[in-house]
């Protein structure tokens, strides 16, 4: 397996990932599969631009060519809030579980964040009930401070997101 951080080149095969994440796990993304159909290449390309100074970065885990697992970083850009930053789209291949690959997809995040000057905090938010990506988050040293009542909105009913944040 390879780790590392997407590029414009990777941007069609980070759509197709996501879309199987929208499709996969469609609850526990804030975008519905819907709408992750209708984002243009462009808006993909721009999620994996590169540049030392770039708002956000994706890394990515390749089993040979295929892109299998990704997750994303995105970096406050304010005076007060630029020492944090946010994990974000994390996602495993259904074919590609229980082989690792998320813990070295945190890792990497983890390792990217601690990389960027000035950075001190990184959260993340995940669906209660999600109980494997809540179990990795602990695992990687993700403390739960609170949680957020009726946080997405689906036809049926709401989910709860727990929020964790750890110092790099």
């Amino acid at each position: 397996m390879i780790i590392r951080r997407l590029a414009p080149a990777d941007a069609a095969a980070y759509r197709a990932l996501m879309l199987e994440a929208y499709a996969t796990v469609p609850v526990t993304f804030g975008t519905s599969p819907a709408e992750a159909e209708r984002y243009p290449m462009s808006w993909w390309e721009g999620r994996v631009a590169e540049g030392d100074g770039s708002a956000q970065l994706v890394v990515g885990a390749f089993e040979g060519e295929r892109l299998v697992g990704a997750a994303g970083l995105q970096f406050e850009q304010r005076v007060r809030t630029r020492h944090r930053c946010t994990l974000f789209g994390m996602f495993v291949s259904p074919a590609a579980r229980g082989t690792g690959t998320g813990r070295v997809l945190v890792e990497a995040a983890l390792d990217a964040a601690r990389a960027r000057p000035g950075l001190t905090v990184i959260q993340l938010s995940a669906i209660e009930g999600n109980d494997p990506a809540l179990k990795l988050y602990e695992s990687c040293g993700f403390v739960r401070w609170g949680t957020e009542p009726k946080s997405f909105a689906l036809e049926d009913g709401h989910l709860t997101r727990a929020h964790y944040w750890r110092e790099l």
